[in-house]
């Protein structure tokens, strides 16, 4: 373990890092009536602004965290800074549709070698309770990181323009590189190689997987493009999982799925990211373009969901001390779920604070709740020399797990609304791509019930019984 002086001043480079990438990946969203407007882009084209950059970033997670085991967490996490930063000032200054596209995809590039870095990070730096609460802390960032982006975003783009979203980027990725230069020591290196061929189908595999889904919106399902894509990323997929088989080095080592917990963590992550997503995604739309919302008044508009979401995150650690991890998250999706179904039901006829801020509340509620404990789970049980690894794979069941949500979302919404323009079709879009989010997340709480909730109980009764075998043999 590196040495670890100045634990305040290292966990804030590190949490600041995640937020910057976290409130990135939300800020665009109230931006983008205005970014659809000002680069002249469609439906299909919006969708990849922000796919472009998920599937990236999802797709090259495993290899970033392998990278950093191989070349050092310090030494990649300040190169992952400064693609990042690069990126967002490319952003800030696109001309046109491809480039920004493009400049998504390298942000991709950067937030896919900073987020699971910083991670192992906090795995390499801290240990024992000290750990628990920084593990807890990063948790309570993702989900802070995620409102707060909506609200600083929406600022942005109604007193300055979308671009400032991103230019802001720039002075944040800057300072955190000084200042990780001159608080991190590097970790030790590992001997081995890059299983690029790994990476790349799980990058292009999920890429196909995700154009086709996007495509059948506009295409029709029977479309040979849609079907042909279909077709490659299932390959695809088939042929990482039987590379992974066979590699020395895997960059998905598989047996971190060995466990029901870690396994069970990575699909109900994928599927509530999914359904997050669209909340995300289509309630700014729904807030803009159905009732009139300025950018600025649409991210004060998420202000009930972020300001419960960061006082639930703040009592997470104490909640955690008297509650069971598996009954927090049980709660934490049902009350999502709850939430999603109530904010589906809006429409041009609901006044904003019944149809859209009280669901919000309660939305925001269950993310507090849910996202502490399905990080630890994603990490139980891990060895030091997977850390890199299962960090890298609970971020990329994060963010391929949005970029699948939104493409499915988005078929969905395109099938919603027949013969309706204007507010009134925007509204149909949305009520149809939200309750295809709770179907998700019923889903998500099914697998937490199925899953989660026996294997916690059973390790429990291990660790009840392994504490009463030393009293029975001190008494025999």
């Amino acid at each position: 373990m590196p040495r670890n002086s100045r634990p305040a001043a290292i966990l804030a480079i590190i949490l600041i890092s995640y937020f910057m990438i976290l409130l990135d990946n939300s800020v665009i969203f109230t931006g983008l009536p205005s970014i659809r407007a000002g680069l002249d882009l469609s439906p299909t084209g919006l969708s990849w602004v922000q796919d472009a950059y998920v599937l990236v970033f999802g797709g090259l997670l495993l290899l970033g965290a392998r990278a950093g085991d191989l070349i050092g967490r310090r030494r990649l996490f300040v190169i992952g800074l400064a693609v990042f930063g690069t990126a967002s000032l490319l952003i800030g200054l696109a001309p046109t549709g491809w480039w920004m596209i493009a400049a998504r995809a390298l942000q991709g590039v950067g937030a896919a070698i900073v987020a699971p870095t910083s991670l192992a990070l906090i795995t390499a730096y801290f240990e024992g309770e000290a750990r628990t609460r920084a593990v807890a802390w990063y948790a309570a960032t993702a989900g802070i990181g995620a409102s707060l982006g909506l609200l600083v975003g929406g600022a942005l783009t109604d007193l300055i323009s979308w671009r400032a979203a991103f230019l802001v980027n720039v002075p944040i990725a800057a300072a955190m590189i000084v200042g990780a230069r001159a608080v991190l020591t590097e970790t030790p290196r590992q001997r081995g190689r890059f299983d690029l061929v790994g990476a790349l189908c799980a990058t292009l595999g999920m890429g196909a997987l995700v154009f086709g889904i996007i495509e059948s919106g506009e295409a029709g399902w029977g479309s040979a493009r849609v079907v042909a894509a279909l077709v490659v990323g299932v390959l695809l997929l088939a042929a990482l999982v039987l590379t992974e088989s066979r590699a020395a080095q895997p960059v998905m080592p598989l047996r971190l799925f060995a466990s029901r917990e870690r396994s069970g963590a990575y699909a109900a992550r994928a599927l509530y990211m999914g359904a997050m997503i669209g909340f995300f995604f289509f309630t700014t739309q729904l807030m803009q373009d159905a009732l009139g919302f300025t950018p600025l008044q649409a991210g004060l508009g998420f202000l009930p969901m972020s300001l419960v979401n960061f006082a639930v995150a703040l009592a997470i650690p104490r909640l955690r001390t008297r509650m069971p991890d598996a009954l927090l998250l049980a709660a934490g999706v049902l009350l999502t779920l709850i939430g999603m179904v109530w904010l589906s039901r809006a429409g041009l006829g609901g006044g904003y604070l019944i149809s859209v801020a009280l669901p919000m509340v309660v939305v925001g509620v269950g993310q507090g709740l849910a996202f502490a404990p399905l990080t630890t789970a994603g990490i139980a049980g891990v060895a030091p020399q997977d850390a890199g690894a299962a960090s890298g794979l609970l971020n990329t069941a994060h963010q391929l797990g949005m970029a699948l949500g939104l493409a499915v979302l988005s078929a969905v919404a395109a099938g919603a609304g027949a013969g309706l323009t204007g507010p009134a079709a925007v509204a149909e879009h949305v009520g149809a791509a939200l309750t295809a989010s709770s179907v998700l997340l019923a889903v998500a709480l099914l697998v937490v019930l199925v899953v989660l909730v026996p294997t916690a109980r059973s390790h429990r009764q291990q660790r009840s019984t392994a504490a009463e075998q030393p009293a029975v043999r001190a008494t025999a």
